[in-house]
């Protein structure tokens, strides 16, 4: 065991810090002894550089498919190809209306501490993936949003413009190992509104030149059903909404509305989430709701770790790596 992984036995022992190790141990106890793990990524998790210590995870073979919203799966290559041109703003709970148009007019697009730049970052990642998008329009193929990301990265045509170490981009790694992935409400992204406007200008032809949701949720109960007979799946999720509630939903879909009889449900679940638990809140149920749906088990290893992931998360993965 490293350094961090000591640090956490000795000093995480109570309240939240032993949520965080117990869920650590129960990660790595799952995947020791052959379990599948399912991470997804809500919220800014790339802008926050979560690729630091996901893309390890990735490559040590502890991550083995991916959901994420589609503002993960673009700003990590944003950042990728335009780290030195991002701005960052600890002073952002300061700043006025007035601050905020400024940024605009520098075409500074604010997560709240970091400002994301649209020339170097999105407007490049557009004039790259648009080729892409319509070279498969006029094959008449179409592709998921991750797809047509693995095929940009494993060309090579973006390394010219890498600001970072590439071994620190989650989804770089993730391209190289060919991982599952469901991008759900992927047209809600920056990515998805930029195509849907090219399909509104008439440089796209097909609107299903980009998969979507439902032949996701389709492919994903294949993966999942061909997973599951083999080896148990577990489910850590980062945050909330549609990125974690998508493809947990498979499980009481393979038994209710299809019959599938025997669907494995889930068999370790951990979410780290700053939302505290409140009426009709997804993000703030507890894992024993889940049961009622069909997706947890009684006897499912379950875990919340109530604190901010981009604290929690990078420490989980160092422990579940032996750092």
């Amino acid at each position: 065991m490293g350094p961090i992984s000591k640090f956490i036995d000795h000093h995480y022992r109570h309240f939240n810090a032993a949520a965080l190790k117990d869920a650590a141990i129960g990660y790595k106890t799952h995947v020791d002894k052959g379990g599948k793990m399912l991470v997804t990524l809500a919220g800014a998790m790339s802008t926050a550089e979560l690729g630091l210590s996901l893309a390890e995870m990735i490559r040590q073979g502890k991550v083995h498919a991916i959901s994420c919203t589609g503002a993960n799966l673009e700003e990590d290559v944003f950042n990728l190809v335009a780290h030195n041109h991002y701005e960052r703003i600890p002073n952002y709970r300061d700043l006025t209306k007035e601050d905020e148009q400024r940024l605009l007019e520098k075409h500074l697009n604010r997560v709240t501490d970091t400002c994301i730049p649209e020339e170097e970052a999105i407007r490049r990642i557009e004039n790259v993936v648009l080729e892409y998008w319509q070279e498969a329009d006029k094959k008449g193929e179409s592709y998921f949003p991750h797809e047509f990301m693995y095929k940009i990265l494993l060309s090579g045509k973006l390394e010219q413009y890498y600001q970072i170490d590439p071994k620190n981009s989650w989804l770089l790694a993730a391209a190289e190992k060919n991982l599952p992935m469901v991008v759900p409400g992927w047209e809600d992204s920056t990515l998805g509104n930029i195509f849907a406007g090219h399909c509104i200008k008439g440089d796209i032809k097909n609107v299903h030149t980009v998969k979507g949701g439902i032949q996701y949720m389709t492919s994903w109960a294949e993966w999942y059903m061909a997973t599951a007979k083999k080896s148990e799946v577990g489910f850590f999720q980062i945050g909330g909404g549609i990125a974690g509630d998508f493809p947990i939903c498979v499980v009481p879909m393979l038994e209710q509305d299809l019959g599938h009889e025997d669907v494995p449900l889930w068999s370790y679940f951990c979410q780290i989430s700053d939302s505290t638990t409140s009426y009709g809140s997804y993000s703030g149920a507890i894992p024993n709701e889940k049961i009622t749906w069909g997706k947890l088990a009684p006897s499912t290893p379950s875990y919340i770790v109530e604190s901010d992931a981009t604290i929690c998360a990078p420490l989980m993965f160092a422990y579940i790596l032996g750092q």
